[in-house]
């Protein structure tokens, strides 16, 4: 007996009306602000500032070996922070969605929002060259423009845009809530634990945090053209099908004959009901004025018999002699 949990499960009989989030006062105020503090951790950096300082402080404690208990465990927490593993799960998840949904908004929105994030943070890691603790060579030096890629944090960055998809792409309020919580905690968990396994400076993790969120409190600016991409995939799947049911179904060999066009004569033809031959036992005298492979009132001719060889003769056995009667040998009375 089927419940309500399975029900939910089957496609929905039409798209749903879906709110798509728009840039509101309240939006703007926040990405603005976070702007902001994603530019002050920057010169905050730059400028080798107190921000440095704690960065080093942070490390110099090394906090792997004050908690070495959670250490197993971290280890493995930190992959919901990883790109792969992540975006594999997640489109796995809004794929079912767009399909229950009829709609391909989720998919596209994840591809947009993992397009700017690796644009952005690329950009950004390339561009400042920052090493890791692991790498540093100098105490109290932000260890700039050194060839690294580190800053901002690549995981937390990541964490904050794939788990934050969820709740950008839930249709209800409740649900919303529900996956806000969840993907800020799976993103201050995953930046937490960059620094505590040494593999980040406070500093990335902040800007990594900065840098996610911004690409989320922008995603609404994208929505239009988002909205055109899956007019035009949808108009390509319909020519698509169109030009599969206008195609001929016979399937042709590669290389093989291609079957030759048959000409309306031989069509014709071939509709007629077939013609009375001649049988054997007839004359070619009887009938006057017609041959010997002519039908009466048509004139045309039709097909001879074939003659089989002898090999191709049933074979068969008389019933009696062979001999004709007049060679039979008398017996006598």
């Amino acid at each position: 007996m089927r419940t309500d949990i399975f029900a939910r499960l089957d496609r929905e009989p039409e798209p749903p009306k879906i709110e798509i989030p728009r840039m509101s006062r309240t939006r703007k105020a926040l990405f603005g602000g976070t702007l902001a503090f994603y530019l002050a951790i920057v010169v905050a950096v730059l400028a080798s500032s107190s921000l440095v300082i704690l960065d080093w402080k942070v490390m110099l404690f090394r906090p792997y070996q004050q908690w070495p208990e959670l250490h197993p465990f971290l280890d493995y927490f930190v992959v919901l922070g990883q790109r792969g593993p992540t975006a594999v799960m997640i489109a796995a998840w809004l794929g079912w969605r767009s399909w229950r949904q009829h709609t391909l908004r989720p998919l596209l929105a994840l591809g947009t929002a993992l397009l700017l994030l690796n644009v952005t943070v690329g950009a950004v890691k390339l561009g400042l060259g920052r090493l890791g603790p692991h790498y540093a060579t100098q105490i109290g030096s932000a260890e700039l423009f050194a060839g690294g890629d580190i800053f901002p944090s690549g995981h937390t960055a990541n964490a904050v845009v794939t788990w934050g998809i969820l709740a950008y792409l839930a249709t209800t309020p409740r649900a919303r809530r529900y996956l806000s919580v969840m993907s800020a905690v799976v993103a201050l968990g995953v930046g937490a634990t960059t620094v505590y396994l040494g593999t980040h400076w406070l500093s990335d993790v902040l800007l990594g945090w900065a840098a996610g969120l911004l690409i989320l409190l922008a995603l609404p600016l994208f929505e239009p053209l988002i909205g055109r991409a899956e007019l035009v995939i949808f108009a390509v799947r319909e020519r698509w099908r169109a030009r599969r049911r206008t195609t001929p179904s016979t399937p042709v060999a590669s290389g093989g004959p291609r079957p030759a066009p048959v000409s309306q004569e031989a069509s014709a033809l071939a509709n007629e009901p077939p013609c009375e031959p001649i049988g054997a036992g007839h004359s070619g005298h009887s009938g006057a004025g017609l041959n010997a492979g002519t039908v009466a009132g048509t004139g045309r001719l039709t097909q001879p018999r074939p003659h089989a060889v002898r090999s191709e003769r049933t074979p068969g056995t008389p019933a009696g002699s062979r001999r004709p009667p007049h060679s039979r040998p008398m017996t006598g009375g």
